[in-house]
């Protein structure tokens, strides 16, 4: 009798129970059929996440189904590129608590399908908290140390995001931060390889612009089109973010100069210029004032 393989849709791609007549799965990866399907959580490029019961512990985890690569249906070879990056990155920066923590990898015994097995932090990303709400600078600062924090963490366990955005920094308990899909990911090795690419670079130019979207409660860039972004990216250069005066998202004039300078040198144009994780976070903007304890409270709030 063969093992029934989960439909796409309708508990996608796992199935609600073990069958015995699966083979064992290969021993890098363990039995998707150890996790109970709870319910969908989204969907991205590379896979779609789940909410799910592991039934050895007990715990409550994000499972990620790797979707077949490009041009193939459900039930053929996954992504194992996307799939590799995602695993590896995730393993490097175990430990570090403003990354989200790989649990495992599993796959089904019966066809192409395999996952990654992560904490569960919620079902909230910052995207949800931004949207038309700025923070003051204090909640800011809180949450920017927060994120350079997990960016630092990458970037020394030699990994470059790629894709970091409000979308995928997830907000757990007390507003603590956990950047998670590194399905874009890739070595510092293999930026080496591309030549003028830094993907470090990259990286921090991205914090700056969700520094400047907790500022302003919306988008750093609205543009829809490539030659419109151009053009906006153009006139934040004429800007000048670094100058009191400047009209860059809005003014910002109740910025303070220390978080001004923060908010430039992360989006310097020149890359070679731009702030690195340890430059900002040695900064005088985090070094001189600790996070109050009110914003703290209030940070928390928002999320209770």
């Amino acid at each position: 009798m063969a093992c029934k393989r989960p439909a796409p849709d309708g508990g996608d791609a796992f199935l609600t129970g073990a069958s015995p007549c699966c083979k064992k799965p290969r021993p890098l990866f363990t039995s998707i059929f150890n996790y109970e399907y709870l319910h969908k959580l989204g969907a991205g490029s590379y896979g779609v996440v789940y909410k799910a019961h592991d039934r050895c512990t007990g715990e409550t985890v994000a499972v990620k189904w790797v979707r077949p690569r490009r041009g193939l249906a459900h039930g053929q070879p996954a992504d194992l590129a996307a799939f590799a990056r995602e695993r590896d990155c995730l393993a490097a920066c175990r430990g570090y608590p403003s990354i989200v923590q790989l649990r495992d990898v599993a796959a089904n015994p019966s066809n192409w399908d395999v996952f990654i097995v992560m904490e569960f932090v919620g079902t909230n990303s910052l995207r949800d908290f931004i949207a038309g709400c700025p923070f003051s600078e204090g909640e800011t600062r809180v949450l920017m140390r927060r994120l350079l924090a997990g960016v630092r963490a990458m970037h020394r366990a030699g990994m470059a995001h790629r894709d970091i955005k409000p979308g995928n920094i997830l907000v757990g308990p007390g507003f603590t931060l956990k950047i998670c899909d590194f399905g874009m990911a890739t070595t510092l090795t293999e930026d080496g390889l591309n030549g003028q690419y830094d993907g470090k670079a990259v990286d921090m130019w991205v914090a700056g612009c969700v520094m400047a979207e907790l500022l302003t409660g919306g988008k750093a860039f609205t543009s829809e089109t490539a030659k419109e972004h151009l053009l906006e990216l153009v006139e934040l250069r004429d800007y000048d973010i670094g100058s009191r005066n400047s009209l860059a998202f809005g003014g910002l004039r109740w910025l303070s100069p220390a978080g001004r300078e923060v908010l430039a040198g992360l989006l310097a144009f020149d890359g070679h210029k731009r702030m690195t994780t340890e430059a900002a976070l040695e900064h005088r903007w985090f070094t001189e004032e600790a996070d109050s304890p009110a914003v703290l409270s209030c940070l928390a709030a928002i999320t209770s």
